[in-house]
């Protein structure tokens, strides 16, 4: 075999299987399911590798029918994990990112704000801030706002016996979408001890990929829920945490993604030239 044997379409079809196994492998980093992935990959090129060796025709068959079983047990095992990176192509999350309303939207430091002072005063809040990924589904559930986000609206929200207070806020464009919402619990074993709040936000950060924020009643301890991990903080780093994380997740008016910022600056480089 030559180079001259190498067409464009053999080469076009190498890259864009290397683009489909990339564009999966980093989804799924991080999770439980890449983790399978991983090993199921290792683990079916160890055994063709050892049948092709040493030509064993029969184990290489029988390989090839047991791998099949694998990974219809694997989609089985890790629908929920598989839905949300599906539902985050479906978005097309990594070409664009919510934006701003320019009227009425909240800023990334009234919202920490809000949320430090019902910390203080130890009012359970439950808040979702909205990504690639819509929430509309989990907001049918609730009682849908669409309103001006403010200090004294959220908290009037959050505050017991109101009958909103109890379930899930859901933040979009920087307003507050719906109230009262409910949000899918997580079966995680490592949060037996945690509250009905901690799990719901755990559980929508594994269906989707919102932010949630909760402040506990009990203690003001704010924790932070995102890709199906928990993250507790407290005291003095509470305010500076929470401050990046809501920045993240509500960018500003007109920003793209970082490789539409990386093509479009190539792009203005070549015209230059």
């Amino acid at each position: 075999m030559s180079w001259s044997d190498i067409s464009f379409p053999a080469i076009a079809q190498v890259a864009i299987l290397y683009l489909v196994i990339y564009a999966i492998l980093k989804a799924a980093k991080g999770s439980k399911f890449g983790q399978a992935l991983m090993g199921v990959g290792v683990l079916a090129a160890a055994m063709f590798a050892f049948t092709f060796l040493f030509h064993f025709n029969v184990l290489s068959r029988i390989v090839q029918a047991l791998l099949v079983y694998l990974a219809i047990s694997t989609v089985v095992i890790f629908q929920p994990e598989i839905r949300r990176i599906l539902a985050m192509v479906g978005a097309f999350g990594f070409l664009e990112r919510p934006k701003h309303s320019p009227d009425g939207s909240a800023t990334p430091g009234l919202v920490t704000d809000t949320i430090v002072a019902l910390s203080e005063r130890r009012i359970g809040a439950l808040i979702a801030f909205e990504r690639g990924i819509s929430l509309r589904g989990y907001e049918d559930t609730g009682v849908s706002l669409n309103a001006t986000f403010s200090r004294e609206l959220v908290e009037s929200i959050f505050t017991p016996p109101l009958p909103l207070h109890d379930g899930g806020m859901t933040i979009r464009a920087g307003r507050i979408a719906a109230a009262h919402c409910v949000f899918p619990v997580s079966n995680n074993r490592d949060l037996s001890c945690s509250g009905m709040r901690h799990r719901a936000a755990v559980g929508l950060s594994e269906e989707t990929d919102a932010l949630v924020v909760v402040v506990s009643e009990e203690s003001g301890a704010v924790s932070v829920a995102h890709n199906g991990k928990l993250l507790k903080y407290t005291g003095e780093q509470r305010a500076q945490s929470l401050l990046r994380w809501i920045s993240k997740a509500m960018p500003d008016t007109g920003s793209s993604s970082p490789l539409v910022d990386r093509l479009l600056k190539l792009l203005s480089k070549g015209l230059k030239k």
